[in-house]
């Protein structure tokens, strides 16, 4: 690689690139997922939905940071709403966070704290309902997530809606944003905003609740845990000891009720989806891969109950390019992918259990 060519390694010459090599660099950075799925979505959505998902990694990387302080936490989220909401103050943000980020933090973070204020001149360059779609988005989570920085998460979260209201924060309130994003680009999907707007929390929830099941172990090696007592108390287990016995018949009992849970998120997530017109492939894809990846570690999560570690139900990337083969053929055709999510997600659902978003 020259040393004209924008890295990471050489933020200066991602200050020197256009706005969609600049964003891509430090996606592929952040997210090697999101990097591949965002440049699926047309052209004139990709600039805002790439601008949109560093924006959150912001928040993200101030709520992830060691060396924070609950209180430094806090102060930073509130500076950064204002800092997205009027488009000044970015570079002073920058030039007081970038210092105080530790080695755990990713170098890609690093670069795009200290490139934020690049970051915030590509948000207000949108159109006036996408900027405004892009600051609730980061409102509702730099408001919502500093709130459980204080808490004792050792033994999990207290009940299922405390568990449902984090998944909102972090996943839920991009789902929201999105469906705004997808009706401000396309009159056509417009027409289903109300169906859109009232699935599209469920969607990020779904995916963030595969993740937080997926991750089970490795936060636990944390002393963190995300799990809903209330839902364990249900079959005997309590999440106090999930560093001792988390792998007897009582914990895998709660673990198989919130993979019905999730699966019925993701089951909201295929509507969503298939409201989408069919002729919107890259829209579809951006979805489906997402979905279609989530659908897979479930599964995974749900043939070894016993997994002691996220690297034992981490899908293959064989599994992710079937993924996308899969949805290249048949995921225009709605029929189609309901059958496929049915027979993926058949040994999931527990009707007792199983949940669907109030329409």
């Amino acid at each position: 690689m020259t040393d004209t060519q924008p890295s990471i390694e050489n933020p200066d010459s991602l200050l020197a690139a256009s706005v969609d090599d600049f964003q891509a660099v430090l996606l592929e950075g952040v997210s090697r997922t999101f990097a591949l799925t965002i440049p699926q979505l047309p052209a004139e959505l990709y600039p805002v939905v790439a601008n949109a998902y560093l924006l959150c990694r912001i928040v993200d990387t101030v709520e992830d940071e060691v060396s924070l302080d609950f209180p430094q936490k806090e102060a930073f989220c509130q500076r950064f709403i204002e800092v997205v909401k009027t488009g000044k103050g970015a570079a002073q943000f920058a030039i007081d966070l970038a210092p105080l980020l530790s080695e755990q933090t990713i170098p890609a973070e690093h670069v795009l704290i200290q490139l934020t204020e690049r970051v915030i001149e590509i948000t207000h360059s949108f159109a006036p309902e996408q900027i405004e779609a892009l600051l609730c988005c980061v409102d509702t989570m730099a408001k919502g997530m500093p709130a459980y920085q204080g808490m004792d998460l050792s033994g999990g979260l207290a009940t299922l809606k405390d568990m449902d209201e984090y998944c909102y924060y972090v996943a839920g309130c991009v789902g929201d944003m999105l469906a705004k994003l997808f009706c401000h680009y396309s009159p056509e999907i417009a027409a289903n905003r109300e169906q859109l707007m009232a699935l599209a929390p469920s969607f990020g929830q779904g995916l963030q609740m595969t993740n937080i099941l997926k991750d089970i172990w490795d936060d636990a090696q944390r002393g963190v845990c995300w799990l809903p007592q209330d839902i364990f108390t249900e079959t005997g287990f309590d999440l106090k000891t999930l560093n001792n016995s988390g792998t007897g018949k009582e914990f895998q009992l709660g673990l198989e009720h919130l993979i019905s849970i999730a699966q019925g998120h993701l089951h909201n997530a295929l509507k969503y989806t298939q409201l989408i017109p069919s002729h919107e492939v890259g829209m579809r894809n951006f979805c489906l891969w997402a979905l279609g990846m989530a659908v897979l570690t479930l599964n995974k999560i749900q043939q070894n109950l016993e997994f002691t570690d996220s690297t034992q139900v981490k899908i293959t990337r064989k599994s992710v390019k079937a993924t996308i083969l899969t949805t290249k053929v048949i995921g225009r055709s709605n029929w189609l992918l309901s059958a496929l999510f049915k027979a993926k997600t058949k040994q999931m659902a527990c009707q007792d259990w199983q949940y669907q978003a109030k329409l």
